[in-house]
């Protein structure tokens, strides 16, 4: 008889233990559909850097108790169900096939740091498949110290098992507060999530908007105009080869390096308040100022080349998290329900200046992220985006519209998303956690650059085509973008 720590049932997340139940079925979402398909294979590492040495003794029992209870999903497999609709088939986990535990070359300096083993072994399980005879997930723990932790534990959970939003909620249910584990994890507020919620506004809103007609009017033709180019960009107009682009067919199989760097928000906040933004516009302002730096440096005439961003747009109704119980009530309208919900905004990518360096004016990239996207977040492009690809899907098939998203993600040049951790340190089985960071492998692109605020700090994530783009280089560049807009911004 096999142990109940190494083999589990779902008990609590929706699937009772009779025979009947356990193997009914649910419907896979057209989305994580997409993402696991013969077009795409997307999913994400999370790295947690541990302040301390790593104990796994526990590791079992404590995905045991908390990680499978929190949904079906975690337990479940993707199988073809009828007319190639897949659906989530209830398996029993054995959780020693899902825990990975490596074993670098052994060092006689007891000192010796494994960054490069770890970087190695990251690049290593970036580019390994999910086996689909078992759930999309695995742990992997290393037990090395680093220059940033003394062991790190890697969540590899699949895209197709929700999006950034819902695995952060996931990861963050399994964590306490360091300090007090009997208090609430707290997140930066959101004054823009508190305003959508407050529903007794709402007849207020209503006459504004009869007042603003002519501005929705006009809208309604700019999203019209957003909608129409943002098809074109995924079908017809495609991003050339370049320093961040290789072009090859098979970029999203090919070896990665990823590598970060840390930030302070306070810093951030600076260059926000003085120009009037928001935090997400100074940080795609200097991502885009580092890309033209890394191209220019690379090669002079591509940093006059046409190139697009994708940035991922949370379409929930609310921002804050909720947590995974409410996600997953169907019956309550949280706004905030469980499973991938975003959609891309094609932002072209400002070109440098016909000056020399010393002459750009780098808040200008600030502006100009701040501009676009301002624009285009509540234009109707986003909701008829999803209209069109609910169509492609309805017509033509699950695989097809799979392969409209590759399409999308392959003319462009690279992919940015940011999700916002906690303020206060967490802990993990009292294992403090001293910074973490998230990528996502498998978009089809040679760059994409990722943002997670921590306890007032901000990692920015690099995951880059290895041999096509140089990250050390990449990641100089940046620290220069950053140098630039912050003594720019203290000029003001």
């Amino acid at each position: 008889m096999k142990h109940l720590q190494n083999i589990s049932k779902e008990k609590n997340g929706g699937f009772e233990n009779d025979d009947e139940n356990y193997n009914a079925a649910m419907p896979v979402s057209p989305m994580a559909h997409y993402f696991n398909s013969s077009a795409l294979n997307v999913f994400v590492l999370c790295v947690l850097e541990s302040e301390i040495p790593i104990d796994d003794s526990k590791a079992m029992q404590l995905l045991e108790g908390l990680l499978l209870p929190l949904n079906p999903r975690f337990s479940s497999i993707m199988i073809e169900g009828k007319k190639g609709k897949k659906q989530w088939k209830p398996v029993e986990v054995n959780l020693k096939e899902h825990i990975k535990v490596p074993i670098f070359p052994r060092s006689n300096n007891p000192a010796k740091l494994y960054d490069d083993d770890f970087d190695e072994y990251l690049t290593k399980i970036a580019g390994q498949e999910f086996p689909q005879d078992k759930p999309l997930w695995e742990v992997h723990i290393i037990k090395y110290p680093t220059r940033n932790s003394k062991g790190v534990l890697v969540f590899k959970m699949h895209h197709a098992l929700g999006d950034g939003y819902t695995l952060m909620a996931s990861l963050l249910s399994c964590v306490q507060r360091a300090d007090d584990p009997s208090i609430p994890i707290t997140f930066p507020s959101s004054k823009k999530s508190a305003e959508l919620d407050d529903d007794g506004n709402s007849n207020i809103k209503m006459k504004s908007m009869l007042k603003k007609l002519p501005q929705t009017i006009f809208s309604v033709i700019k999203g019209a105009s957003d909608f129409g180019w943002s098809v074109l960009k995924g079908n017809l107009l495609v991003d050339h080869e370049s320093p961040i682009k290789s072009g090859h067919e098979d970029v999203g199989s090919r070896p990665i390096a990823i590598s970060t760097v840390c930030l302070s928000v306070d810093s951030i906040k600076e260059v926000k308040n003085k120009l009037k933004v928001s935090i997400n516009d100074v940080l795609v302002g200097m991502i885009f100022l580092s890309i033209r730096l890394y191209m220019e440096a690379k090669n002079e005439e591509s940093s006059k080349a046409d190139a697009t961003g994708l940035v991922l747009l949370n379409t929930r109704r609310i921002r804050a998290y909720k947590s995974v119980k409410e996600m997953l009530d169907t019956k309550t309208n949280s706004g905030a329900s469980w499973g991938n919900q975003f959609q891309f905004m094609h932002l072209p990518i400002p070109k440098m200046s016909d000056h020399s360096n010393s002459l750009i004016n780098p808040l200008e990239f600030v502006l100009s992220a701040n501009k676009i996207i301002n624009s285009l977040r509540n234009s109707l492009a986003i909701p008829l985006n999803g209209v069109l690809l609910g169509l492609v899907d309805k017509i033509k098939g699950p695989e097809v519209a799979a392969k409209y998203v590759h399409k999308t993600l392959a003319n462009s040049s690279l992919s940015i998303s940011h999700m916002v951790g906690p303020v206060e340190k967490v802990a993990i089985d009292n294992h403090p956690v001293k910074g973490f960071y998230f990528m996502t492998v498998g978009l089809r692109q040679s760059l994409t650059v990722t943002i997670l605020s921590y306890m007032g700090y901000l990692r920015i994530g690099f995951g880059v085509e290895k041999d096509w783009i140089d990250v050390h280089h990449l990641i100089s560049c940046f620290e220069t973008a950053q140098e630039m807009i912050l003594n720019a911004a203290n000029k003001i």
